[in-house]
């Protein structure tokens, strides 16, 4: 969805889907602002070294002026009260912030992990600004099976969001990179070897319009366990399909 599409979205109070990205975009203060400042909900993943403010805590205010040089603006932090790494906040949480929570069904079964999901701040160089970062989800996913918390995201869903819509919205990145890899392995968009942008938006184009063709093929034929209400739209009356034989 284009930019001015999504922005249009959001003045019409219609929400747009957030952007959801790994942690190699997630980490990136910068990014995350950015996306803020346009409207732009995100789920993105984190690294455990990203620090935030516990729920219920955040900076503390500018120090009171004193009267000599410019009076103090910025928040800041001490040497007891201070942001966590988010690795750190998930091993204090109490064992009943942990839900196990079921989102889809895959090849194997019921796709689920525990989970729990706090209101927290950002703080990441909090004290360089005038005032504490607003609050947002901080989603971890901490399987029974593993001695540690093993993913984290931060969104900016709304405050009324729930743990399993962030756990699907969370979890859908996972579904494009599969889009991807089979566009690249089974269409060969990755098998484009001209040097023009004209030339690769066609193969893109082609390679895409066939893998929207297959999917719409499967979802027909086999319409996974949340969409098994679907039918397949009825053929037209005196419909060949191709390749079939002819009648004499």
């Amino acid at each position: 969805m284009a930019l001015e599409q999504i922005t249009q979205l959001a003045a019409d109070g219609v929400p747009a889907a957030p952007v959801v990205a790994d942690a190699g975009y997630g980490v990136i203060t910068a990014f995350r602002d950015a996306l803020t400042a346009q409207g732009m909900p995100y789920i993105v993943g984190i690294s455990t070294e990203t620090t935030v403010w516990a729920p219920g805590r955040a900076p503390l205010p500018p120090p009171k002026y004193r009267g000599h040089g410019r009076p103090p603006t910025l928040v800041r932090r001490t040497r007891r009260h201070h942001p966590l790494r988010v690795r750190a906040l998930a091993e204090r949480l109490p064992a009943s912030a942990w839900q196990t929570v079921t989102w889809r069904q895959g090849t194997r079964g019921a796709m689920r992990s525990r989970f729990a999901v706090v209101r927290v701040r950002p703080a990441h160089r909090d004290d360089w600004r005038s005032t504490p970062r607003p609050d947002e989800w901080l989603l971890i996913e901490w399987p029974r099976t593993e001695a540690a918390p093993i993913k984290y995201w931060l969104s900016t869903l709304p405050p009324t969001a729930t743990r399993a819509e962030l756990v699907g919205f969370a979890m859908l990145r996972w579904r494009i990179e599969r889009d991807y890899q089979e566009l690249k392995d089974e269409l060969g968009l990755d098998h484009f070897e001209g040097r023009g942008w004209r030339g690769f938006h066609h193969h893109a184009s082609l390679c895409i319009a066939a893998y929207a063709f297959l999917a719409a093929e499967r979802l027909a034929h086999f319409p996974p366990e949340p969409l098994a209400f679907l039918r397949p739209a009825r053929l037209p009356k005196g419909f060949t399909r191709r390749g079939a034989p002819r009648a004499s």
